[in-house]
């Protein structure tokens, strides 16, 4: 190991309880395409705003057909060494829990539970009603949206759309206060792949610091809480992470 690696080591050796926060950089790693880098997503295409969908029919088809056109992406993408290296350090209990700005699943799938994926942002692998919660299987919706331009919606009258936080959406409050509490209790808050520039999910590692707890940034480009974090590495994240987690 470098210095750096030493050093990281040390930090998730001497830490009591650990709070991972990952963003879009651990997926990126898994073919899953970024948003907002150069090249990103909405640099592609204007994000449709909640308002938007919950008004517009034109709104919701096109909403529904980007997340249909993800569709072969999202299910060839599979967790990746930096997923597998979290999911360790959660397995063996140096790890709390995962906060996540991401909406993919690999965590999940990479054998983290559920009640410890605190998904701020939801999660795009399955849709439900916003007016009565009933859940729905992406690929059934799929088929009706192409073979009939049907726009989900519930036998309730409700509009159904990806469990996701849309631009305009509120957060979640059961997410936003479980992860709040998570971060309180912390000693030690490693960002994972992300740029730190969308709030309120961004306050999370400020909050960790300004509570004493030790701060680690693993992103491949500077972030704007460089200054204040106790080390900060700029590296691939499947290699850091595998290296001192000690996971293939």
């Amino acid at each position: 190991m470098d210095r750096d690696l030493e050093e990281f080591a040390r930090l998730i050796a001497a830490a009591d309880r650990i709070v991972l926060f990952t963003g879009a950089g651990i997926s990126t790693e898994s073919g899953i395409p970024d948003f907002r880098s150069p090249g990103g997503i909405w640099t592609k295409q204007t994000p449709i705003d909640f308002s938007d969908f919950m008004r517009s029919d034109a709104a919701r088809r096109e909403t529904w057909r980007r997340r249909f056109a993800m569709q072969p992406v999202l299910r060839q993408a599979t967790p990746n060494r930096g997923h597998r290296a979290v999911a360790e350090l959660v397995r063996t209990g140096k790890a709390a829990s995962v906060i996540t700005q991401n909406i993919d699943g690999l965590h999940q799938d990479s054998g983290i539970p559920d009640d410890q994926v605190i998904e701020l942002h939801g999660n795009t692998t399955y849709a439900h009603c916003l007016n009565c919660g009933t859940r729905y299987e992406i690929e059934s919706l799929r088929v009706d949206f192409e073979s009939d331009s049907i726009v989900p919606h519930c036998a309730c009258g409700g509009w159904v759309k990806t469990a996701t936080i849309s631009f305009g959406q509120s957060m979640p409050i059961n997410e936003m206060r479980r992860a709040e509490k998570e971060t309180l209790l912390a000693d030690l808050f490693i960002v994972i792949g992300s740029s730190l520039v969308v709030y309120p999910a961004a306050g999370f590692p400020e909050l960790a610091k300004r509570n004493r707890a030790g701060l680690v940034i693993l992103n491949l480009q500077p972030t704007a809480l460089d200054d204040v974090a106790d080390l900060v590495l700029n590296r691939p994240i499947g290699d850091t992470l595998g290296a001192v987690a000690g996971v293939d």
